[in-house]
């Protein structure tokens, strides 16, 4: 049984960092691609970042992008979020996900994702 834990959420001041991490068990990380999604109150849930199961390619919402880095460590299977120069408006429960597919045509898109976190929670005030 594939289950995922995040952690690494919390409160931090605007311009601050955070890094998530994503624990996965029963089954090797290195054979999933990984993505995270937020969901922020009162808004659907949205995609953030994703890397193949190669790590050869990642992929970042354009509001996050050259702010948050996804990286992945196949040897702890744990994959991470660095989140730098943080803004009010990053606040939001953010989940992680497996992806069993080898492709990643569709990396951007919830319904791609077969394995979901139970969420950990970033405030980031201003």
């Amino acid at each position: 049984q594939v289950q995922l834990v995040e952690s690494g959420g919390g409160l931090v001041q605007a311009g601050g960092s955070l890094r998530l991490s994503c624990a996965l068990s029963g089954r090797p990380l290195s054979i999933y691609n990984m993505g995270w999604f937020r969901q922020a109150p009162g808004k659907e849930r949205e995609f953030v970042a994703a890397i193949t199961y190669s790590g050869g390619r990642t992929y970042y919402a354009d509001s996050v992008k050259g702010r948050f880095t996804i990286s992945r460590d196949d040897a702890k299977n744990t994959g991470f979020l660095q989140m730098d120069s943080l803004k009010p408006e990053d606040t939001a429960v953010y989940y992680c996900a497996a992806d069993r597919s080898p492709y990643d045509d569709d990396i951007y898109y919830e319904r791609e994702y077969d394995y979901w976190g139970q969420g950990t929670q970033v405030t980031v005030s201003s």
